[in-house]
């Protein structure tokens, strides 16, 4: 075989299928993993696979993997993000030559790709972070990519990535994002988002089960027609597939009833929530998220207090097929509200910076390949093309007008939530975020009151320019 040209490193699930997916393009690639077993099995699959045909080849060494790309050379890496990544490069970089280029896809903190971009700059090699979204079917058939890096560096590999991306009609699922550790950051966002609309998801799952009564046939029945409008996603279609699984581990009934309601998560939308506080951006819908799965990890807690706590005992009336109408519009409400707290991070972020982000060219990225692609992405673009400085989504004309009708479906979701006992932060945060940034007028002003009271930190006032301060007691 002639020299591959591209190299991977780390053939874990998302690496062995991102590898095939490659190979399966055309693109002669090499492959190397620490562990030779994972090595022999991709190539085992690529055999299978391509039928002898596909274009990938396998190394134990190290030394012969980089010998075995043309230069100048690129390795794309998909290690578990921390330290492994650290020692990967170090051990790549002692075979690498000047002008070679690394491109880190796993999920990073932005940070630590700034930091060996620098690094591996003084050693002459290109460094590129680059978020890829879309689980282990979006690696082998086509992912959403987010690379942030060089121009220059991107440009010169970017042909085969726009093949190996998940292609819509508006384009493959790939552009570059900015440099240094943009890419990583804007996936970090994707995750926020993503870590919303479960959260929500799983609200609107709650109130249909409890309130209507709707048993796993019928919230299949009712997810794939949410699939088929406007809330079309694939969060929407892999939940109407949850719910037609039945059990096969002789307990009867189907899986989602029997799996432990206690959440993982791997830090990205921490990580959301920390930027979002340094940079003073409001994302009540993805923090509520993440304050649910830190609850949903108390489960000893959550039963012991079960038996302490009551919880109203009113029973709730309410008309099924109106429930269902009325949670659908709430929770495609909410969904805008998560959208929007993301890109407005990201534009925060973009002028902190200097990365000069091209909102709707992110939107368009995210249509396909991604675990947040949703029909609506394409009218999220259609907005920041409208209007490239929008100061949030939810004052684009036309998601307005879509707010503005859905709110009484919303506010009658959320006050029989209330009545019922049943938590739902994220739809209860999306609709209190709503509330507040339609208000030119907010109760602020007596949290500024007491902040001077109590620690004399001044104010200013509606009727006059200038800094006061009050001794507020005599």
């Amino acid at each position: 075989m002639t020299q591959s040209q591209i190299g991977l490193a780390g053939l874990a699930v998302m690496g062995q299928n991102l590898a095939l997916n490659i190979a399966e393009k055309g693109f002669p690639i090499s492959v190397w993993n620490r562990s030779p077993a994972k090595v022999d099995a991709t190539v085992a699959r690529a055999e299978e696979e391509g039928k002898g045909d596909y274009p990938l080849q396998g190394f134990h060494d190290v030394a012969e993997f980089v010998q075995s790309i043309k230069k100048p050379r690129c390795v794309i890496m998909l290690i578990k993000a921390g330290k492994p990544v650290d020692a990967t490069i170090e051990v790549l970089s002692a075979h690498l030559e000047e002008g070679d280029m690394i491109i880190d896809g796993g999920n990073e903190w932005f940070p630590n790709t700034e930091r060996r971009a620098a690094a591996a700059k003084e050693r002459g090699i290109e460094y590129i972070g680059m978020g890829v979204s879309g689980g282990e079917e979006g690696a082998r058939h086509g992912p959403s990519m987010m690379p942030g890096g060089p121009r220059e560096a991107w440009d010169r590999v970017a042909p085969i990535f726009e093949k190996v991306a998940a292609q819509t009609d508006s384009g493959p699922c790939v552009t570059y994002i900015g440099p240094g550790g943009a890419g990583n950051y804007v996936k970090m966002i994707h995750n926020g988002i993503e870590y919303g609309d479960m959260q929500l998801i799983s609200e609107a799952y709650e109130l249909l089960k409890t309130l209507g009564g709707l048993g796993n046939e019928e919230l299949q029945a009712v997810f794939e027609e949410w699939n088929g409008g406007e809330l079309e996603s694939f969060l929407i279609e892999i939940t109407a597939q949850i719910f037609a699984r039945k059990d096969d581990q002789g307990a009867g009934g189907h899986v989602v009833d029997h799996i432990l309601d206690k959440t993982g998560m791997k830090g990205t939308g921490r990580w959301t929530i920390q930027e979002a506080a340094g940079k003073s951006v409001p994302v009540g819908t993805i923090a509520a998220a993440l304050d649910g799965r830190f609850l949903s990890g108390v489960k000893e807690e959550r039963i012991a207090a079960s038996k302490i706590l009551k919880g109203p005992e009113e029973t709730v009336e309410v008309d099924r097929a109106e429930l269902i109408k009325d949670v659908a519009n709430a929770l495609y409400a909410s969904k805008i509200c998560s959208y929007a707290q993301g890109m407005n991070l990201l534009r925060a972020a973009s002028g902190t910076y200097d990365w000069n982000l091209d909102l709707g060219s992110i939107s368009r990225i995210w249509k396909g390949g991604c675990i947040i692609r949703a029909a609506f992405l394409d009218r999220i673009k259609q907005a920041y093309d409208r209007d490239a400085n929008l100061a949030n989504l939810l004052v684009d004309p036309e998601f307005a007008a879509e707010l503005n009708a859905r709110q009484a479906s919303w506010r009658r979701v959320v006050q029989l939530a209330v009545r019922a006992g049943i938590a739902v932060p994220g739809i209860s945060a999306s609709l209190a975020y709503f509330d507040s940034y339609r208000q030119a007028r907010l109760p602020a002003n007596l949290v500024q009151a007491q902040r001077d009271l109590f620690g004399a930190h001044t104010y200013q006032r509606v009727d006059r320019e200038g800094v006061f301060h009050t001794d507020w007691v005599e």
